[in-house]
This record gives C-alpha cells, structure tokens and sequence, in this order.
C-alpha cells in the first residue's frame, strides 16, 4: 500500500468491521489489517491457485477464495508475469514501457466470478472497508459487487492516470462510479508511471 494504513486510520478515525482484499498475492498487507480486527473478519481474492495454497499454509485460518473476479461471468485469458504481482486478465500497455522487466511468462483460461455472488457466503461478516490490488480492472470490480455498496465505507484501490493495462480503467471513471455511492476519493498518491493508490471514504 502506497498510502500507509496506519496513516488512514489516524487521519479518517477508521472502525473497521470487516475487509475484502481483492488481489491478494502473498497476504502481505495482513499484519497491518491484523492491528486493528481478527484474521476471521478479512476476506482475501486471489486468482493464482498456487498463490492462494502458500498464503493457506503460511496463514492458518484465513478466509481466501481462489477466483477472478470481474462485472460479469465469463471465460477470459488470465496472464501470468513473471514477478506475479502485475498478473492480469488484461494486456500490457504503457506497463512494457515503464517496467520492461516485467512480462508475461503464460496464460491460462478462466471463468471469472462476481464479488456480488462471492459475498452471498460471508453475510455474517459486516464488511466495510474494501481494497483492490488488480491490474486495472478495479471499475469492473467494483461493478460486480454493486449490492454491497450499501455497507462499505471506505474503498483503497490502486488507480491508473494513463493506459498503463490495454483497456484499463482511469481514475476518473473510478471517481464517477463510486461517487453515485457516496463514496468520494480523499488520498491520492501516483508514482512516475503513470500508477498508483487512491483512498475514498462514504460522505453524509
């Protein structure tokens, strides 16, 4: 996370209830979340199966389900890198040119899930703080878990300012959509390639 969460916490006096983070890779940002609520209330996605087996051995107990996740379900390409981290169901753009370094190793065909669909199983837990990690296709997320929007109050997600992913969603569009859910963007920190994080909190 570009913007500490500690940082969050003190600033916009967040309570957390429950956490979905989308794009989990390794569960890196656990012991952060584990400040403040039990590993019983954090719900991970993951798309890389052998991603999601380490994070379930190295972390007894956590809630992850292994998907990809999008608007709508459908059969997609998922490519692989090689440094796992900038994994997508999207192609590189600006990506290549900025981290060439980075590449494709393989691809492997998937039937993507709704974050609407997945939650149906976790009602109990009263989610309200919601983080994306996913290679530009955060709006389509978003769009996936629309019946949720009622009990999330803040979202942290990576955003891009330019086509850093062929196709990939601009932060404007990320502003406008989570807008109509009163949700307005308070942080944000870019790095020189044309990426980075956005904080957004719900407004009265």
């Amino acid at each position: 996370m570009l913007i500490p969460l500690d940082y969050l916490v003190y600033k916009y006096k967040i309570n957390f209830k429950g956490v979905i983070h989308i794009g989990a890779h390794e569960c890196e940002e656990i012991y952060n979340y584990e400040k403040y609520l039990n590993r019983d209330k954090i719900l991970w996605v993951e798309g890389l199966t052998h991603k999601v087996e380490e994070c379930k051995q190295r972390y007894p107990g956590i809630l992850i389900e292994n998907c990809v996740v999008s608007d709508k379900i459908e059969n997609v390409k998922f490519n692989v890198s090689n440094n796992g981290q900038s994994s997508s169901f999207l192609e590189f753009g600006l990506h290549t040119t900025y981290h060439p370094h980075v590449y494709y190793t393989h691809s492997f065909q998937v039937e993507t899930n709704t974050m609407n669909n997945i939650l149906k199983q976790y009602q109990h837990i009263p989610f309200n703080f919601l983080n994306l990690d996913i290679q530009g296709t955060e709006l389509k997320v978003l769009k996936g878990m629309d019946q949720y929007f009622n009990q999330i109050d803040y979202v942290y997600t990576e955003v891009n300012s330019d086509y850093v992913y062929k196709d990939c969603n601009l932060i404007n569009e990320i502003d406008d959509y989570l807008k109509s859910f009163n949700l307005e963007r308070v942080e944000t920190y870019f790095t020189d390639y044309k990426w980075g994080d956005a904080f957004y909190k719900k407004v009265n």
